[in-house]
This record gives structure tokens, C-alpha cells and sequence, in this order.
């Protein structure tokens, strides 16, 4: 029933007393105001600072995402060209299935096992689709904990990852249910491969441990083991009946050659490893914000291979249902056509030649100036990313008297580095670090 309000005359009208929203408000705001802040991400939080720095020398070496001698996202001309076709095919908009684009993922295992894979001649390969390469570790996370984890009695499984491994790892796999452990790998010394502990680590972790192992241009590192280092894992991890996982975000980008990027893998593969297998088209083909990726099991036989992917699509559907369509249907043109493909690794291994040369150009950089150190490592790693050696102390000065931006840990991406400036980098490692 209304009255009328004396105070706004006739025409006003208000509601009779009811209960007092206050409370309920009040409790919907103490949900949320118990939550701490959290901590900010260490690249973003360093892309953040770069931005907000004023000098007009500053360079940013954080970012893992190439850029090319003008220091601008690269897009690979390949990639213009399938945008076309796909265009051109007047495709819909329809959602892919739970395992994503069929064709993309039977040209990814290919690209990665080999179009001569026997395992792939078999249909002993179980594979999906998955949001890149981070959706790949969390896919196959959530899968090695629960059938890991029944085997364990119900506990968290655990996984190792190398010392150190790139930053998500970590939470990707907690998140997922597992515990994760570390394996010795990068040796400060050296700043190179601690080989002997590696294998020590393999041999005393528990039977049936899942490792992950970084197939190439090894992040954050850069430090990745010799063939003949990665046959002696490999047998180490065999002896051991360790479960193992590739994660492979460089196939093509590290070296600037997809099939010897490939090669631990398929030795894996070759020596009777029932691997698992997380690929990224992000840096290889430049295709960052879409997303793509596979993920892919190696089985037994074809009748293990359907049980498998049954029970990663149990894991998609209640993630994130199914993948996008548009950056899977740019790789399938490219891998499936012979001509861009061949023209793609032609921009590829440009890419990589460039990162290269970046790092000829920082060691004569700093040795031109009589540095006391070696900086042999420099161009002894491979890939995207180059461990310094630096300190977090020197990491800091110099981000602060010569505004040069890269993680505390030294890692610095080789491809913020252009003919322009990496002289001035190298000049500001050298007047801290000497």
C-alpha cells in the first residue's frame, strides 16, 4: 500500500516502511572484502614499469614474444596469406568439437612426430586441441592427477619440473592437483646444463614419476642438453618407468629448423616412451592472441588411444568446452599446403637467425670492452631467451641507472634486441656486471 509524502506534496508517493536492504548488503560486501590483493605478475608488473619510464633509452628485454630489427610485433607473411584463404572460403562460426579443428590436430601431430611417425601409422596418438600451450600443461595436469593420483592411493602425484622452468609451470600443475617437485638442471657455474644431477635426480625420483622435459630452446634458460644428453634421459627415464611430458613451444623457432627441433621428441617416441606432448603455434607462427595449441598421447594401441582422448575431452568439456577455431584454421593452411609451408619455415628460420645474430652482436658487445667474464653462454643457448649469469642486485642497478628492463633471475628476451640498441644494452651490462 502507498502513501502519500506530506514533505513532496500530493503527487509524491512512497512505499510503506519495508526491511532495510543494509544487511544484505553488507554481507555481500564482507565476501569480497576478505580477499588480500594479489601478488602482481612479475613480467606484467615489468611491462608495467617500462611503460611508465619516461627515458628515452629505455628497452624492454621482458616480454617472450618475438619483435622484429624495428622492434614491432612480427606477423609472418605466411600468416597474411592464410587469412585470406580462410577468408576467402567463407567459413562459419560454429563451434568446434570438444578435441577442436580435426584437420589442425592431425597436421600438429605430424608437424611434431614426423609424417613418417610409426606410432602416428598406428593411431596409437591420442590428441586434442587446447587453448595453446599453457591450456595443453593444464589439460594434461588435470588428467596425470586424477589417473596418477588413483595410483598413488588418492594423494597429490607428483611432477617434476627442472630448476628453473618457465614461471607458470608451477602453479598450472598445483592448480591442477599435483605436487610439483624439481630436478637439478641449470648449473649457476657453468651457466649451463647440470647434466650429472639431472640424471640423479631422475634415478632416485619415485618409479612411475611424471617429468616434464622442455623439447627445445629450454625456458628460461635457453640451456638445452647435447643428442647425446638426451639419449642417456632418455634411458634414464625408461629404466626408471617415468611418464613423461614435452612441452614444445619452439619447434621451428629455436634453431630455425622444425625437424631438428623435433628431435628429442621423436628419440623419445622411437625408444618406446609412451610420451605426452604440448605444443604452441604462438611464437612459431606468431599467433600469440589466438591461442593454439595441441596436446597429444602416445598409447599403446589404437583401442588405448580412444580411451585416452575420451577422457581428455572429459577434462575439456567442464574447462573451457571447446577451442578456437579461427588461429587452428591458419596453421591447417599453412602445414597443409606445400608452398606456404615451405615459405613459412623460410620465415621461421629468419626469425631465429635474428635471434642469433642478437647474440653474436651482445657477446662482441661485451667483450669488446674487455669484460673480465665469459660470455661464451651468450651464444652457446638457444632460443628466445638467454640467462645471463647477472645477479638480481645487478639486474636492478641496471634497470635503474640505464633503464634497461628484464627479470630478476637474468633472463632477458633475445628478441627485445635490435641492430639499434644492443649495444646500449650491452654497454650497461658491462658497466655493472664488468
Amino acid at each position: 500500500m502507498l502513501v502519500r509524502s506530506a514533505a513532496r506534496g500530493a503527487a509524491a508517493v512512497r512505499p510503506r516502511s519495508t526491511p532495510s536492504a543494509a544487511p544484505c548488503l553488507q554481507q555481500c560486501r564482507s565476501i569480497w572484502s576478505e580477499m588480500p590483493m594479489g601478488p602482481p605478475d612479475p613480467i606484467l608488473g615489468l611491462t608495467d614499469a617500462f611503460n611508465k619510464d619516461s627515458d628515452k633509452r629505455k628497452v624492454s628485454l621482458g616480454v617472450g614474444a618475438y619483435r622484429g630489427d624495428d622492434g614491432k610485433p612480427y606477423i609472418l607473411e605466411t600468416v597474411r596469406k592464410a587469412e585470406q584463404l580462410v577468408i576467402s572460403k567463407n567459413m562459419n562460426h560454429e563451434y568446434a568439437g570438444i578435441a577442436g579443428v580435426p584437420n589442425f590436430v592431425k597436421l600438429s601431430l605430424e608437424f611434431a612426430y614426423g609424417t613418417d611417425s610409426q606410432a602416428l601409422k598406428d593411431k596409437r596418438v591420442a590428441g586434442v586441441q587446447t587453448l595453446s600451450g599453457t591450456g595443453a600443461c593444464r589439460v594434461v595436469g588435470e588428467l596425470l592427477g586424477k589417473f596418477q593420483g588413483a595410483k598413488a592411493g588418492g594423494g597429490r602425484p607428483p611432477i617434476y619440473v627442472p630448476n628453473p622452468t618457465w614461471g607458470n609451470h608451477i602453479p598450472i600443475f598445483n592448480n591442477a592437483g599435483m605436487e610439483v617437485r624439481k630436478y637439478r638442471y641449470y648449473d649457476p657455474k657453468t651457466v649451463g646444463l647440470d647434466f650429472e644431477g639431472l640424471i640423479a635426480d631422475v634415478e632416485q625420483a619415485p618409479k612411475g614419476s611424471a617429468f616434464l622435459l622442455h623439447a627445445c630452446a629450454h625456458n628460461p634458460t635457453g640451456v638445452d642438453p647435447t643428442l647425446d644428453q638426451w639419449r642417456q634421459i632418455s634411458q634414464a627415464m625408461k629404466a626408471q618407468g617415468h611418464v613423461v611430458f614435452f612441452d614444445c613451444a619452439y619447434q621451428g623457432f629455436a634453431s630455425g629448423d622444425a625437424e631438428h627441433d623435433a628431435a628429442a621428441l621423436r628419440m623419445f617416441v622411437a625408444d618406446g616412451h609412451n610420451v605426452a606432448l604440448g605444443q604452441s603455434f604462438a611464437k612459431n607462427f606468431g599467433l600469440y592472441g589466438e591461442r593454439i595449441g595441441a596436446l597429444s598421447v602416445v598409447c599403446a594401441d589404437l583401442e588405448e588411444a580412444a580411451r585416452v582422448e575420451s577422457q581428455l575431452k572429459l577434462v575439456i568439456r567442464p574447462m573451457y568446452s571447446n577451442p578456437p577455431v579461427h588461429g587452428a584454421r591458419l596453421v591447417s593452411e599453412i602445414l597443409s599446403d606445400a608452398a606456404l609451408r615451405a615459405e613459412w619455415a623460410g620465415e621461421c628460420r629468419g626469425m631465429a637467425e635474428r635471434i642469433t645474430a642478437m647474440r653474436v652482436a651482445l657477446r662482441e658487445s661485451l667483450e669488446k670492452r674487455g669484460s673480465a667474464r665469459d660470455w661464451s653462454h651468450i651464444t652457446d643457448q638457444i632460443g628466445m631467451f638467454c640467462y645471463t649469469g647477472l645477479t638480481t642486485e645487478e639486474v636492478l642497478k641496471i634497470r635503474a641507472d640505464r633503464h634497461v628492463y628484464f627479470t630478476g633471475d637474468g633472463r632477458i628476451s633475445m628478441a627485445g634486441l635490435t641492430s639499434t640498441n644492443v649495444d646500449y644494452v650491452g654497454e650497461s651490462i658491462f658497466q655493472v656486471a664488468g
